[in-house]
């Protein structure tokens, strides 16, 4: 779901690794499935720094994001090129980042060509699901909400095929499994205070 990567061989960062168990050991899940794949995502973490890295065979974190447009009536999803389903926007961490937040909003951006994106530092939740990285793992996705400002126009990137926005009770098909269930948490996020700026 990400903009290509150049930074394969480059080592995690310490401080994404910190953040990542500090983050999660002290988020409140928002569902029963969100709160086992937060508790297996902790076990994935006890690796170290690996567990942020796309080699670690084992699974590793990403991060994503559900982003809304200013008046949160619409969300922006892209049609992945790869695997031809309707996603949030996300992909792997890189070692210059240094909050699972910050992965988020960088993806967010890189994916949809808009700046000024805002973001909620609190998850609204955790999802793992198998993908071919390394030939086979598991990414341990921790999703975010994120807001557009006004007037913002997304340009597609080179591995979505098509970004569009959609009010959440008209969702596209086909859909990646999971998408639906970030709309309720997102919404909660938009209601409970004003996101945060781009670092």
């Amino acid at each position: 779901m990400s903009t290509p990567e150049p930074h394969v061989d480059s080592p995690p960062s310490p401080a994404l690794h910190t953040d990542a168990l500090t983050v999660l050991r002290g988020w409140t899940p928002t569902s029963v499935a969100a709160a086992a794949a937060r508790d297996r995502t902790l076990d994935l973490l006890a690796a170290g720094p690996e567990a942020m890295s796309r080699t670690h065979r084992a699974g590793h974190v990403t991060a994503s994001a559900l982003v809304f447009d200013a008046t949160g009536s619409r969300v922006l999803l892209c049609l992945h090129g790869k695997f031809r389903k309707w996603v949030q926007l996300g992909g792997h961490c890189e070692p210059a980042d240094s909050t699972l937040a910050a992965a988020a909003l960088r993806e967010a951006t890189e994916e949809s060509g808009m700046t000024g994106l805002r973001i909620d530092p609190v998850p609204i939740d955790v999802d793992i699901h198998a993908v071919n990285c390394q030939g086979g793992s598991f990414h341990h996705d921790v999703r975010f909400a994120v807001l557009a400002p006004p007037g913002a126009r997304p340009q597609v990137s080179e591995e979505s095929e098509e970004l569009g926005w959609f009010p959440p009770e008209q969702l596209p098909t086909p859909l990646a499994g999971g998408t639906t269930q970030l709309i309720t948490p997102a919404l909660a996020a938009l209601r409970r205070a004003p996101l945060h700026p781009a670092p």
